[in-house]
């Protein structure tokens, strides 16, 4: 036995070449494989100049402006004609379809053909109205009172036309009639939160009936939608500080009294934005604000340059909004009762005559009322003979003018 069989381990056979290892394990090429990539996908983010994310592109050829107005019309042409089109389908129209019509070439990116499509613009061009005179939203609401703030849309004067005389529902006779005969006005409050409540509201009562709506709820648009097209007029409802706030609390975004008037005025903003085509405010709680001079005055200051009316509820009697409406020259009402604050049919019918015996002493009465079902129902009795007994049921606007007057 040689010294190399004696060196050699037992099992192993000598001359055997040793393994071959790589300088890494396989988890740290994974690991550098995905640095790499991760590190491409930044690269291409930062510095890969598409403003559009890759999103599909239509180039759309328009009819050449007239000589005058090619300047305005080029800037935007180029900016349509620099858009990536290459891998998307792209679109030209032709000028060779009837009035009111366009006809759109559509061409596929990836095979180069062509269908032409015609479709309607929605207006004839011999009897389009000059853009001013278009309106620009759904709902008879005029973008003319409206401006963006940081929430969305809010109500704004324009010139001399108001919200307050622009979304009101009675007609010039309807308000001569009023001036004649002792008038009623009557506001359904709380609306907004419960559709199934809502939806009675706007459908059973009269259009006389004005609805007022708080900020809350999924869809207030929609249903304040449905109200104006009844020819309701609407309210929208700010929440305000209760006396045992936070304990009754009124919902979020509420006005508080200890709030700067910045701050307060920013909440507003938002509650004025959840609803459009109101013609004033009314406080929802708010027994401590609006009782509180100094927390009130911006609140109503702003609702009368925005040209809005305000609605007192008058469940606070030490409240200020009287007299700062007042000295502002701005419509204002005050509820003389709440007709269900009993919510039986008996003490309902007592408070509308309660409310009957006000209007005609004074000329005038305004009532307050929630959504409830027996409250519907009553007020829906009640009004199908009011006029027989020689009394008007109108609309909040009509009655704040009246009591203005009067």
């Amino acid at each position: 036995m040689s010294a190399d069989e004696l060196s050699t381990p037992l099992g192993q056979k000598r001359g055997r070449l040793r393994r071959f290892r790589l300088p890494f394990t396989a988890t740290q090429a994974i690991a550098t494989v995905l640095g790499l990539f991760l590190l491409t996908f930044l690269g291409f983010a930062l510095f890969n100049n598409d403003p559009l994310g890759g999103e599909p592109v239509a180039r759309i050829t328009l009819k050449p402006p007239a000589p005058d107005d090619k300047k305005e019309a080029s800037a935007p042409a180029d900016k349509a004609a620099a858009a990536k089109p290459e891998k998307s389908q792209h679109a030209e129209a032709k000028d060779a379809a009837p009035a009111g019509q366009k006809t759109i070439t559509i061409i596929d990116g990836s095979k180069g053909t062509r269908q032409d499509v015609v479709v309607s613009t929605g207006v004839d061009d011999k009897t389009e109205a000059p853009p001013a005179e278009q309106p620009a939203m759904a709902g008879g609401i005029n973008p003319r009172l409206l401006e963006q703030s940081r929430y969305g849309m809010i109500p704004v004067m324009a010139g001399s036309l108001k919200p307050f005389s622009a979304y009101a529902m009675s007609t010039e006779a309807e308000r001569a009639k009023a001036d004649k005969m002792p008038t009623i006005g009557i506001v359904v409050t709380g609306l907004g939160v419960g559709a199934a409540r809502t939806n009675d509201a706007v459908m059973k009562l009269p259009r006389a009936v004005t609805l007022a709506f708080t900020p809350y709820g999924s869809e207030p648009g929609k249903l304040v939608e449905q109200a104006r097209a009844k020819q309701h007029e609407v309210l929208l409802q700010i929440p305000m500080e209760p006396f045992d706030y936070p304990d009754n609390d009124p919902g979020p975004q509420t006005l508080l009294t200890s709030g700067a008037p910045e701050q307060n005025l920013d909440r507003l903003n938002w509650h004025l934005s959840r609803i459009q085509g109101y013609v004033g405010l009314s406080n929802f709680m708010g027994s401590r604000f609006v009782a509180t001079e100094a927390a009130m005055q911006p609140i109503i200051r702003e609702a009368a340059k925005r040209g809005l009316g305000y609605l007192d509820d008058g469940s606070a009697p030490r409240s200020v909004a009287p007299s700062l409406a007042k000295s502002l020259a701005m419509p204002f009402g005050r509820s003389d009762l709440a007709i269900d604050t009993v919510p039986t049919a008996a003490e309902i019918d007592k408070a509308l005559a309660r409310l009957e015996a006000l209007a005609k002493e004074r000329g005038n009465a305004i009532g307050t009322a929630s959504a409830l079902p027996v409250s519907i129902e009553r007020i829906v009795s009640w009004s199908k003979s009011l006029e027989s007994r020689g009394i008007l049921l109108v609309p909040l606007t009509t009655a704040m003018l009246k009591s203005k007057s009067t």
